[in-house]
């Protein structure tokens, strides 16, 4: 059970390498990222997270468009939220906690309606 709140940029990083090993279980969402070489892209993920979870400045690129191009259906959506919120629970409790699943949801409501995914 989850005990300490996410505080550093370590927490970030074992936190997303675990989300992604099981986000990564589905057959669907590994077929989207198989051409991702993880362990080149883990420390972008990681200052992303850091920017949206620990106020850290660095992360400078447009989440969206590193997204756009990638073969994403709605249906994905609720898949990858749903890795994200049992790996971050499974992991973390407290306000950081709360604030990346809140962002996460945020996130992906926004990639839905910005890929029109209604229409898909």
């Amino acid at each position: 059970m989850a005990n300490k709140d996410i505080e550093t940029k370590a927490d970030i990083e074992h936190w997303v390498r675990l989300f992604y090993a099981e986000l990564l279980t589905d057959a669907e969402m590994k077929l989207i990222f198989a051409h991702l070489d993880f362990e080149k892209h883990i420390p972008h993920i990681v200052q992303f997270w850091a920017l949206v979870v620990l106020d850290e400045p660095g992360y400078t690129t447009n989440v969206f468009d590193k997204h756009v191009h990638l073969p994403i259906k709605d249906h994905h959506f609720d898949t990858w939220l749903n890795a994200f919120e049992n790996v971050t629970k499974r992991l973390y409790t407290g306000a950081k906690a709360d604030l990346a699943v809140q962002r996460a949801h945020v996130i992906a409501y926004t990639f839905r309606n910005k890929l029109n995914l209604k229409d898909r």
